[in-house]
């Protein structure tokens, strides 16, 4: 697993509840999809990738473990799971800032698949060249 790459830093506002005054796992489960495709980007790119073109395949073992709360600074931080020759998995901690604690509320795991933004099928693209990733450390 690599060093956490941190993707996200939202305050969460009155918008973000539901009637039981805690944020809704929809809007938690928006912050992973959007933390994690920045950090997978940042993992290719890391890796001497090019920019890539990732659609989310799937959000795996979603774990909501505490509730969030109207005013919790919330971040996603991101590490690299591993590569496959045209997708990357990602995990997604979601930690929530209240006061003086971080506590870790919420983890998941992610893929993503690099396409072809040329075709016009939207084809799987590799994410390297033939000499794959390089090691980041």
């Amino acid at each position: 697993m690599s060093v956490p790459y941190l993707a996200q830093q939202v305050v969460m506002m009155p918008r973000d509840s539901n009637p039981q005054g805690t944020i809704f796992g929809g809007v938690i489960l928006s912050i992973i999809d959007m933390g994690a495709h920045t950090g997978a980007k940042h993992h290719v790119i890391q890796a001497g990738g090019e920019p890539p073109m990732l659609v989310t395949v799937a959000v795996n073992r979603v774990e909501f473990k505490h509730p969030v709360f109207v005013g919790d600074v919330v971040r996603c931080l991101v590490s690299l799971c591993k590569f496959g020759r045209t997708s990357v998995t990602v995990k997604v901690v979601i930690e929530a800032e209240r006061g003086i604690e971080n506590i870790a509320v919420t983890e998941a795991e992610v893929v993503f698949v690099n396409i072809d933004r040329t075709s016009p099928d939207r084809k799987p693209k590799a994410l390297f060249g033939p000499e794959g990733p390089r090691s980041v450390a």
